[in-house]
């Protein structure tokens, strides 16, 4: 059975502590996907680990293999999750998945202390993860942050074979609805 794991973000601490926000894993797109997924007959799941304002890697680790990661898993990571997924695909060189997107994502490319990562992105990105995977998309837009951009940069400078879908309107991609990713997961 077909089936996907989603992977926010690092929301900050008074966002992941506000009452009347939704959690991590409800906000922004997640929620709608999460829905339109399930609809169209493909299981789906998003993480949602301990204190995601500070991200650490086993912590998050053990929440993604929580859900069947097979060859036709669909993984979609949003900022920090998208970086949580190349990490994981780089370190996991036997996996073959389904489908990735990477939306904005992010890897703290200039370790930035004030993140609160630790080691979350002390990794070497494997430029043959890509292989692994039917196909890797990745969304960035020019008026995202300067890390985000900068981390795609460096994606696209590693690892062929990504496909890289380019705006210069859609910010940090926090809107409700995404409807162009859903379109190509289910493509």
């Amino acid at each position: 059975m077909k089936n996907a794991i989603l992977v926010p973000g690092r929301p900050d601490k008074n966002q992941h502590y506000d009452p009347s926000l939704p959690s991590n894993s409800e906000g922004y797109w997640f929620s709608w996907l999460k829905r339109q997924l399930i609809l169209n007959d493909i299981q789906a799941n998003a993480i949602e680990p301990p204190m995601p304002f500070r991200p650490r890697y086993e912590e998050w680790k053990k929440e993604f293999e929580r859900f069947d990661i097979t060859n036709e898993t669909v993984l979609v990571g949003h900022s920090c999750g998208g970086g949580f997924l190349v990490r994981y695909l780089s370190e996991h060189k036997d996996l073959k998945v389904g489908k990735v997107y990477l939306v904005a994502p992010w890897i703290n490319p200039d370790d930035n202390a004030l993140s609160e990562t630790a080691d979350f992105f002390h990794f070497k990105i494997d430029p043959n993860f890509a292989r692994r995977a039917a196909s890797v998309t990745v969304f960035v837009s020019s008026d995202d942050y300067p890390d985000v951009v900068k981390t795609v940069d460096i994606l696209a400078e590693k690892v062929p074979d990504l496909d890289i879908h380019h705006y210069n309107d859609r910010g940090h991609f926090k809107e409700k609805l995404f409807p162009e990713l859903l379109d190509l997961i289910i493509s």
